[in-house]
Order: structure tokens, then sequence, then C-alpha cells
């Protein structure tokens, strides 16, 4: 009895938080041209067009130069001054369980993972909650794109990418099974500060014996989808199977967790193995750094996951996770990257803004998480950059995007939507601005 009535507290908990800070509403979708005049235009490519013009319609960009340059016909559009202004691609924030995770402590709000090891067919789409309190927060400082991923042991489940301003999850789609995770098994306990974030052995396994266990179970339901996708349609449907099948095909990229340098190797060798096509490290640092070489012979990205953090051992360099972007950029390693913890996602653009002290230009710094985050995920050829025919998701700043301080992003569209910036930390501060202001007054 006691138990249902704290769980019926907890629920009404969680109403009275939904009364007190409600989602924006969705964005209509775009009826006329909108014309961003007078900006400093950020392309994601590298450019920066000083008194830019960017005209867009449909949700699609149609004309991106100098102000002074554009021939287009402004009848009927909404121009909107942005003079002196910084406009750049919408932030891409990969690998993460934003939508997911409502509130970490609160079970009933966590629904990241399923029971099991091998889950390939398990969809993190149909779970992910477009009503979520955290999403809106994200967006508001520029993240736009997002690839929801499940999490769990060796083979999780499958990833999908969404826009961040949506009604249900089918709204929400912008590439719909994108991914297959693949947590590689440990091999010896980690001993690093990080060894409890890794995708570790399975619980209660220890050891050689265990890891020789999980890497079978691995080859065996590998070496089925390979067979199984050989026969073009087989009896009997197997879900599982059914899943692994884009790997072999290219439509499907195989994401990697790795978190030490023989289990990198291993993990990719055994990809590559059987046959998968594309193939991404996921939550790099300086252990991938070591195999760099094998990395780059392989022509592996990477998506760095720990920028704001302690390096991984105690006698690294304490300034290694801020260079390591620059490290491999030096390398012609394409390197992407996210926020490890998505109740802190917002700080996507500032981990990208720390990478400029450490060797990155402030315009290949905005690569890492815009046009190379959107290359790693497959959608370059529709977002990541501000380019003529692709979508419009775009951002508008009074500052630098990237820096702390000055990120300030007063306009966001996605697929040329005006979506609203308002988000419940905003709401919260307006409310208890007017209570102190009253009490001031009083």
């Amino acid at each position: 009895m006691k138990k249902i009535i704290f769980i019926s507290i907890i629920i009404s908990a969680l109403y009275m938080l939904n009364a007190i800070a409600q989602s924006p509403v969705v964005a209509p979708s775009q009826k006329t041209t909108i014309i961003l005049s007078g900006g400093i235009i950020h392309t994601g490519t590298g450019d920066v067009i000083d008194d830019g013009l960017i005209s867009f319609s449909k949700g699609k960009i149609t004309w991106v130069g100098k102000a002074s340059e554009f021939k287009g016909d402004r009848t009927g559009a909404d121009v909107i001054d942005v003079s002196g202004k910084h406009v750049y691609p919408g932030l891409i924030y990969p690998t993460t369980s934003l939508g997911l995770v409502e509130i970490s402590g609160v079970d009933v709000t966590v629904d990241n993972r399923e029971t099991g090891d091998l889950n390939p067919n398990v969809r993190s789409i149909v779970a992910y909650n477009t009503d979520s309190h955290v999403t809106p927060v994200v967006r508001s400082n520029g993240i736009l794109i997002a690839q929801i991923v499940p999490t769990g042991t060796l083979l999780p489940g499958t990833s999908s990418i969404v826009q961040l301003d949506a009604w249900n999850w089918k709204d929400a789609i912008y590439r719909e099974d994108d991914g297959i995770m693949l947590g590689w098994p440990l091999k010896a306990p980690m001993t690093g500060r990080r060894g409890a974030y890794a995708i570790p052995q399975m619980p209660g396994r220890e050891g050689e014996s265990s890891y020789d266990r999980n890497v079978e179970q691995l080859e065996k339901i590998f070496s089925d989808a390979v067979a199984y996708n050989a026969v073009s349609k087989p009896e009997d449907k197997n879900l599982r199977l059914e899943a692994l099948k884009g790997l072999f095909e290219g439509t499907k990229t195989l994401f990697i967790n790795a978190p030490e340098p023989k289990g990198i190797i291993a993990a990719i060798s055994f990809a590559k193995k059987y046959g998968v096509k594309k193939i991404v490290l996921t939550g790099a640092d300086e252990t991938a750094w070591t195999v760099k070489d094998f990395l780059k012979e392989n022509n592996i990205p990477v998506i760095l996951g720990h920028v704001h953090s302690l390096p991984e051992y105690e006698h690294s360099d304490t300034r290694l996770p801020f260079k390591l972007a620059a490290m491999f950029k030096k390398e012609g390693i394409l390197v992407g990257l996210t926020y490890s913890n998505q109740a802190y996602g917002y700080n996507l653009p500032f981990v990208a803004g720390q990478t400029v002290a450490y060797g990155l230009t402030k315009e290949e710094a905005l690569q890492t998480v815009t046009l190379n985050n959107a290359k790693i995920l497959g959608i370059e050829n529709v977002t990541g950059s501000l380019e003529v025919g692709k979508d419009a998701n775009i951002v508008v700043s009074t500052g630098d995007i990237l820096d702390m301080m000055t990120n300030n992003v007063e306009y966001a569209f996605i697929n040329g939507r005006n979506i609203s910036l308002d988000n419940k930390h905003k709401q919260l501060y307006r409310r208890f601005k007017e209570k102190y202001s009253q009490k001031k007054a009083e």
C-alpha cells in the first residue's frame, strides 16, 4: 500500500511539473519566403560571409551570399534584419539519450535500454518523448538535430536521427533507424577514470572467460545475420537479423563503443570481417588516440565524448581532452563532438569552443558540431552547412555561439519553421524574477 501511495505521489509531482512549465508549441510549416539580411554568415564549410544574406523557402535554402549581390525578389518575403548578428547551421548532437531520459532518478521517465544483451531490433525512436523539458533547453543553445541512441551491453539497439521540434516521434524523424550500437566487451577491468562509463562485460562475469563468451555471442549473431542477408526472401522473418541487414547493405552505420585500445582494434576488425560497410567509433578519448594509425588506415571517423573532462589516466597531459579534436584533425581523421550527459547537452557548443583554445580555428570547431557530425551520421547532403538546396536548419545568435559568455540564440529555424526558444529554464527565471521584484517593491 505504501508503495502505491509513493508511486502516486511521484506521478502527481510529474503532473504538477508539467502544469508549471509546458513544452513550447510546435512551429507551423514555413508559408512565406524568409530572408535573413545583414548577418555574419558562418556557412559550416569554413567560409564566413560578412554582411551576408540567406534566403529560404518551403524549408529549403534558396540563396546564400553577400547581401549586396542578392538579386532575388523580396516581394511578399518576411525580411528579418540580423545586422551584426551571427548566422550558423543548426548544431547536431550525436549519440545522446535526449528524449529517452527525463529524470534519471525517476524510473518511469527512463526508457533508454531494454532487457538483454542482443537487441539490435529495439528501436530507440518509438520511445522518444517529444514533450521532454530537456529538449527545449538544448535547442535554445542552437542544437536542432540529435541522434537518439539506446544504451546497454553488446547490441543495445537501433538509433534514429530527429529534429527537435515535433508533436510526436513520427513527426520528429529526420532519418529513421540510421545506426546499430555495438558495445565491445572489456577483456580486463578498466583502470582509468571512466571505467564506470564503459560498456562492460555482462553483469556478474569477470575476466577472460566472460570476454570470450561475449565475443562468441557477437560472432554467432553476425554470422547468422550475414547468412540471413544472403536469402532474398526468407520464409520466417527474424527481427534481430532483419535489423542488422542494413549494416551489410550500407544503409546503416555501426557505432562502436570500445573503451580500450585493443578493444577498438578488435571491434573494428570484427566488423570488417563480416562486411560492415560504415563504421564510427563513439565515446572516443585518449585511448582512441593510441590507435590513431589504425583508425586512419581504416578510414574510421571518431566522435569525442569527453572534452570537458579530466584525462583518462593520471599520468596523461591534463589538457589532453581539450587537444584531441585538433590532434585527430591534424591526422586527417574525421572528428565530431558530442556531450556525454544528455542532461547537460546544452553545453555542446561550448565543448566545441573549448577546442579553439587548443588547436582548432573557430570555423573548424564549428564544423565538429555541424558538418562533421552530419558527415558521420550520413546526413551531410541535407544539413550540417548553409548551402543552397539543403534544409533550412538555421540559428541566429547575437554573439559567438561557441562562447558561453556571448551565446544568445535569437532565432532558430528547423526546415524553415521559426521555432520557439522558450524553455523551462527561462520560464522559471521569469517566475522568480517576478517574485523577487514584488518582494523588493514591498
